[in-house]
């Protein structure tokens, strides 16, 4: 499901550290780096307080990025890409990544990252599908 704010949320079969734990397998074998998982109901429990399972992991390639980067430099704000896996008060997992093209729109993006943009719009929609169970 897409909202008008860019953020795309995919239903995952998996528990959210599956569902991490999976987007990390297949972004690694796909060459990609993970540059950072992060644990938001850990920090949470850590000051006392409660959050249902909500990971974050940070991932990419710098030859996916930097076109977009070298077109307007503030695109690296929104760069590398992450998704949140997380699981609502039902006990559902989703997956929920921000499209390339919102990107590209907040930012004022030029035909030069059209190419960059594309590609970044497949990976993720790839990657997502794997890691939730939902493309095999």
């Amino acid at each position: 499901m897409t909202g008008g704010d860019g953020i795309v949320t995919i239903e995952s079969r998996l528990t959210v550290t599956e569902t991490i734990d999976r987007l990390v397998e297949v972004v690694t074998k796909l060459g990609l780096n993970v540059f950072a998982r992060i644990d938001h109901a850990a920090g949470a429990r850590d000051v006392g307080m409660a959050l249902r399972p909500t990971e974050l992991l940070i991932f990419g390639n710098p030859k996916g990025g930097t076109p977009l980067m070298q077109d307007r430099q503030i695109a690296g704000i929104d760069l590398p890409v992450k998704a949140l896996a997380w699981e609502d008060e039902a006990g559902k997992v989703w997956l929920s990544y921000n499209t390339a093209e919102w990107i590209a729109v907040r930012h004022h993006l030029g035909d030069a990252s059209n190419a960059a943009v594309q590609a970044i719009a497949g990976g993720m929609s790839k990657v997502v599908g794997l890691a939730t169970g939902r493309e095999e």
